[in-house]
């Protein structure tokens, strides 16, 4: 095949030869790809040679026991990485507004656990006709081509998107289980709280893990060197709300994510007067392709409305 004539076309390529090259280019193996595709190896090989006719240059170098890009080959494997998720999402975004409307969320799974999925049922009976489909990963997506119309995110102000709804602030305190306290002497001070296992989260969330630190706090109150019973560590905000639930231990507990308990009164605040702001947020993300939907603007504003509902709450705990 020779591409020296140097004939240029101006009609676009066909998205289906297009697929075919993603998947080779990816495998950088003609029969993976076949597999990939559904088809036989030929058909795929035809594709390519056919979208290289299209494009008037050569995609991939051809040797024996394997297959290379070429610069060209590189610059459109790119451009079609970001193409093709992005008309699959909408066509399937198109395909479900043929049946029942669905809004589909992002989170994180401790804020899914612990927050929304308490509250969840309140929407479900304002809008029955809707369905909710959440996707609980710490993964961070991007809504421009994910499969998802809103995300709940967690990060410092300075660092929002410029488009983000702040939902509410937290505060860090000492809580734990009145078993765990039952028969005790009380808490009064910071130093008594090292009389208990203490509780926090991992390394698993490096960005923001050294605000939730106990040494923080412990600083804060004039603390330099605290020594507690014990230690225990989890990966999930929600595993350590479990913990402290089944009176394993204190933690320092991040307010909008414990706001159940507190009500239920599976934990009780040890010591108010010591609370410490937290520099993070909780926040309301939308994607640009979402924001005119009728069921995504009627689940944005139930979630404005709980964070408003949680704010108070907040206020009135203080």
């Amino acid at each position: 095949m020779s591409f020296s004539g140097k004939f240029i076309r101006n009609r676009p390529v066909s998205a289906g030869y297009l697929r075919a090259f993603e998947a080779v280019a990816r495998h950088l193996n003609f029969r993976m790809a076949a597999e990939e595709l559904a088809l036989t190896q030929p058909a795929v090989s035809r594709q390519i040679q056919a979208l290289e006719d299209e494009v008037g240059v050569a995609l991939l170098l051809r040797h024996t026991r394997s297959v290379e890009l070429t610069n060209a080959g590189a610059q459109l494997l790119l451009a079609a990485q970001q193409i093709l998720p992005r008309l699959d999402s909408t066509v399937h975004q198109i395909r479900q507004a043929a049946k029942r409307p669905v809004v589909r969320l992002t989170t994180f799974a401790s804020f899914a656990s612990l927050w929304l999925i308490p509250r969840l049922d309140s929407f479900r009976r304002l809008h029955p006709e809707l369905d909710i489909h959440i996707d609980a990963t710490d993964t961070l997506v991007d809504l421009d081509v994910a499969n998802a119309d809103v995300a709940l995110r967690y990060t410092r102000s300075d660092a929002a998107l410029p488009n983000a709804e702040r939902l509410f602030d937290e505060y860090l305190t000492p809580m734990a289980s009145p078993e765990l306290l039952r028969g005790k002497p009380p808490v009064e001070t910071p130093e008594d709280v090292a009389r208990f296992t203490l509780i926090e989260a991992g390394d698993s969330h490096p960005v923001y893990v050294e605000w939730l630190a106990w040494r923080r706090w412990f600083a804060a109150q004039g603390i330099d060197r605290a020594e507690p019973q014990g230690w225990l560590y989890f990966n999930y905000d929600h595993q350590i709300v479990q913990a402290a639930i089944s009176g394993q231990g204190v933690i320092l507990a991040r307010s909008p994510l414990v706001a159940e308990a507190r009500a239920n009164s599976s934990l009780v605040e040890l010591l108010p007067q010591h609370r410490l702001d937290s520099p993070m947020a909780y926040w309301l993300l939308t994607g640009q392709r979402s924001r005119e939907r009728p069921e995504v603007q009627a689940f944005n504003r139930w979630l404005l409305q709980e964070g408003a509902a949680t704010r108070q709450a907040l206020s009135e705990a203080a």
